[in-house]
């Protein structure tokens, strides 16, 4: 994945400032805090018959990829399965970050293992080497293709998209 490129989102009627009116865009750095610092994390996905279903979730951010876990026979999993299309909202609605992308399923022991070490890092959780259990527990991994961000402090300067090449 390369680095993001940043730009002005369009959206008329919001009076959104550009740069020569005091607006400016946020710097990447800014969104990654807030995907690495949040705690909790709202997941998107799609039914089969095209009804949003969202989920809170535990995840984490790491090589500018989101990684969360989730029950195999979860709602979520089944339907990223059938349509890996995903979006992932950070909890905090003042400086929100919401990401655009494609899901993957990892099953690679070392990735699994480097991952745990993440979650309990992260959520101070201590669970045996055997968390999770791919029978019961997927892991996934969220590509972005979008980010949205915006700081309500700065409500008409702020929001800033980037776009990422995908492979």
């Amino acid at each position: 994945m390369t680095e993001p490129r940043a730009g002005r989102p369009f959206m008329p009627g919001y009076g959104i400032q550009g740069p020569d009116e005091g607006g400016g865009l946020l710097p990447w750095s800014w969104a990654e805090e807030r995907l690495r610092e949040s705690h909790d994390y709202w997941v998107c996905s799609v039914w089969p018959d095209g009804r949003p279903h969202t989920m809170p979730v535990w995840a984490v951010w790491d090589a500018q990829e989101l990684w969360f876990r989730s029950g195999r026979r979860s709602r979520k999993v089944r339907n990223l399965r059938l349509d890996p299309r995903i979006s992932v909202s950070t909890c905090d609605a003042r400086r929100p970050v919401v990401l655009e992308g494609r899901a993957g399923f990892v099953t690679e022991e070392g990735v699994l293992d480097y991952l745990t070490e993440l979650f309990h890092a992260k959520y101070r959780t201590r669970r045996g080497a055997d968390f999770p259990d791919p029978a019961v527990c997927s892991t996934v991994r969220v590509r972005p293709h979008r980010v949205f961000a915006l700081d309500v402090d700065d409500f008409d300067g702020s929001p800033t998209r980037w776009r990422f090449d995908t492979d």
